[in-house]
């Protein structure tokens, strides 16, 4: 029988990756041409994908919820075909190929699927090898720096759980593992800095026989037993959806409440832990119950399954699962500053971090560039306070983030900008580079350790619920540490709202290249006077609030600033209650 490859579709120009929703169909499944195997989304549209062939499903490759490029092999369909083709319109002209030499071509196509990430899943078969490769983390990026291994060899792996930690000139991110296994070889050690695309490690899928073959070995036993391969891979693709069952009683009949990547203390749950806990029904409040002993401190699959089998042998008993974290309070320093202590005691010496050695010079960089200088202005934003409290539930139910200050912000400095192109601007020597687009930077904390600048590309096309949507997803993403080096790159401006942290104001150093920076402060009530149309001036209660603009005085002169100040506090007064949003 052939293999037909079912592959992530193009769902238009700007379309680069796609999110497997919902399998229609499971492995062993007979199909038929043009029905519904699956469900997709993207940023712009959900949609379903039909077969591409008739046949028996065979192997599925990529799970729900996880996020794939367009073009990547997802599932795999045995037809009754006399040649392995693809799942697009041009693939079957190679099919007269393979019968001419069928001994030897047939066991090579299984063994190109696990190379790519997405299809060495299914690598559970006897002995299959997955190389883990140094991620390209931007157009820009050709080499990472490997931070820490949150696996040693030897050690059994989950599919997307964290295998390391690494690191480029822009930003740190954590690696998935592209397979369930073992690690069998660690390439590239703590400290090494790689080429994007070089081997760093390798996963065996199966037991026994693969990890003598990870040397050199990888593509050549793969092929060798096919027969034997299919037997195994269909129990293999059934791992995750067999998952649920484990917790016992009717914990797979009842679906649980969705359950957030990142939870509103910080803790990030892993694909394949949300996915487990909503089909077992563990809420979320349980999750948080839990003791990870993972990398700090995440609830991996296994701490989740100890869970369940506690709950399902005589209710929640916390204490036993929290038992198998014993390492996460030893793996736990791996992420804390390493610290001694001065000769005489009365002095710890810290070492930096790398993010904050990154901060450190990128601020002393600035204020060796920028001639900075800080104007502020006083905003009363009752009006904008009042707007918020009547839309904030409403537009949560509509959009799915919260509404919070900073997207009215980020239009107000926007709107701003468009009557102050300059503020918008680099200077390149002695020339000044006017900014067409709009790429507002939003200053994101990362806990208590540092901070990064994430960028809302094409701010000046969006409204408001655009901009709360693009400005939560980026948060979120960089407190999971999941952002890559372009979300970091090409901002023309920058808009940091420290009053978030409870600053009043601030003067916040300039993100070079850029010739300013907006701060605002907490809003706070107090007592104003104000002018009455009818009364005069009064004394009233006012939410008031500090904005302070830091700028490049090589460029930017106090009179421009002010002006900018001013039309960014009447763009804020603006937003009035029974604005639609």
């Amino acid at each position: 029988m052939a293999r037909v490859d079912v592959v992530m579709p193009k769902m238009g120009e700007s379309i680069t990756e796609g999110t497997v929703i919902a399998w229609h169909k499971q492995v062993g499944d007979a199909i038929e041409q043009d029905e519904t195997i699956l469900e997709i989304g993207t940023d712009k549209v959900d949609t379903d994908v039909p077969s591409p062939s008739a046949g028996k499903l065979a192997e599925i490759l990529v799970a729900e919820g996880d996020t794939v490029d367009v073009g990547t092999v997802i599932a795999v369909i045995e037809s009754d075909v006399d040649a392995t083709v693809d799942a697009t319109p041009a693939a079957p002209t190679p099919a007269p190929e393979q019968p001419a030499a069928a001994p030897v071509p047939q066991p090579e196509q299984p063994a190109a699927a696990p190379a790519p990430s997405p299809s060495s899943s299914p690598g559970v078969a006897t002995g299959v090898m997955t190389d883990v490769v140094m991620p390209k983390m931007g157009e820009s990026i050709m080499e990472g720096t490997i931070i820490g291994w949150a696996k040693q060899i030897g050690d059994a792996v989950d599919l997307d759980e964290t295998l390391l930690e690494i690191a480029t000139d822009k930003v740190d991110t954590e690696v998935p593992s592209p397979a369930a296994g073992t690690l069998a070889e660690i390439l590239a050690g703590e400290g090494e800095t790689v080429d994007v695309g070089t081997v760093i490690a390798r996963i065996s899928s199966g037991s026994g026989g693969g990890q003598p073959a990870s040397t050199n070995g990888t593509p050549a036993p793969a092929p060798e037993a096919p027969p034997a391969a299919q037997p195994v891979q269909q129990p293999a693709q059934q791992v995750p959806t067999a998952a649920p069952q484990h917790g016992g009683g009717d914990g797979a009949a009842r679906a649980g409440e969705p359950v957030p990547r990142l939870d509103d203390d910080g803790r990030f749950y892993s694909p394949l832990v949300r996915s487990i806990a909503q089909k077992e029904g563990v809420s979320v409040s349980e999750l948080r119950s839990i003791q990870g002993s993972g990398r700090e401190g995440r609830v991996t699959k296994k701490d989740l399954m100890s869970y369940m089998d506690a709950r399902g042998a005589g209710g929640v008993q916390v204490a036993a699962p929290q038992a198998a974290p014993a390492p996460a309070t030893a793996a736990a320093p791996a992420g804390a500053l390493t610290s001694t202590l001065s000769d005489d005691g009365r002095v710890e010496i810290v070492e930096m971090d790398r993010m904050r050695k990154i901060i450190a010079g990128h601020m002393v960089a600035s204020k060796q560039t920028s001639a900075h200088v800080t104007s502020f202005a006083e905003v009363d934003v009752t009006n904008l306070v009042r707007l918020r409290q009547e839309q904030k539930q409403a537009f949560q139910e509509r959009e799915g983030v919260k509404l919070t200050y900073t997207p009215f912000f980020v239009k107000a400095a926007v709107d701003a900008l468009r009557e102050h192109p300059l503020l918008n601007s680099s200077i390149d020597g002695d020339k000044i580079l006017m900014k067409k687009d709009f790429h507002v930077g939003i200053a994101v904390a990362i806990g208590k350790t540092g901070l990064v600048v994430p960028v809302i590309r094409s701010a000046g096309h969006k409204n408001i619920a655009g901009l709360a949507r693009d400005a939560s997803i980026l948060a979120e993403r960089a407190r999971a540490k999941q952002l890559q080096p372009d979300d970091l790159q090409g901002g023309t401006f920058t808009v940091t709202n420290i009053g978030s942290l409870g600053s009043i104001m601030g003067t916040p150093i300039i993100l070079q290249p850029q010739v300013a920076i907006l701060a605002t402060g907490a809003i706070k009530k107090r007592a104003v006077v104000v002018e009455d149309p009818d009364l005069g001036d009064i004394i009233a209660v006012r939410s008031m609030m500090y904005v302070s603009l830091s700028y490049d005085h090589r460029l930017i002169d106090g009179a421009m600033a002010a002006s900018y100040l001013h039309h960014f506090t009447q763009n804020v007064q603006g937003f009035t209650e029974g604005i639609e949003l």
